[in-house]
């Protein structure tokens, strides 16, 4: 299971935020992946490291403003960094030991819906699991259209 519930929490994070209407939902993300590239700063254990990447992070996070690319690529900096503190450095929540590892494991998840543009998973849910046409009904409006006076 631990391997499993970071992945539902990707899930679960692009259910959530399919909830916000485009353009918010792509600036929202943006702000959001520069919080994650902010989320070592008081004790992630590697010193003065942690700053050079909060300020990377924080200028792909800006270009993520105007671009998902930009907002996939900062979740895919930040599970490098979630590694990294997982094998060298302090959990990212100190009270929980494997935390940066499902952190690890929960950002590509994100990363890759991002990449694809964040797209709407509840009308993409809407499509696969709405009302589908049957044969009947589309042979019935095809008959009853060419049926119809000229």
């Amino acid at each position: 299971m631990i391997y499993v519930s970071p992945i539902i929490v990707g899930i679960a994070y692009c259910l959530l935020m399919s909830l916000i209407k485009e353009p918010h939902r792509r600036r929202f993300n943006a702000i959001m992946v520069a919080g994650a590239g902010a989320a070592y700063l008081s004790g992630g254990g590697f010193g003065p490291w942690e700053l050079p990447f909060t300020a990377l992070t924080a200028y792909v996070a800006y270009r993520g403003l105007e671009s998902w690319t930009f907002i996939g690529i900062g979740w895919l900096l930040h599970t490098v960094w979630d590694v990294a503190h997982w094998l060298k450095g302090h959990p990212i929540l100190h009270f929980a030991h494997d935390s940066s590892m499902g952190c690890a494991i929960c950002d590509p998840v994100i990363a890759l819906w991002c990449l694809r543009g964040g797209p709407s998973l509840i009308a993409l849910v809407r499509r696969w699991f709405g009302p589908t046409r049957t044969a009947d009904h589309d042979h019935v409006s095809a008959s009853s259209a060419s049926s119809a006076p000229s």
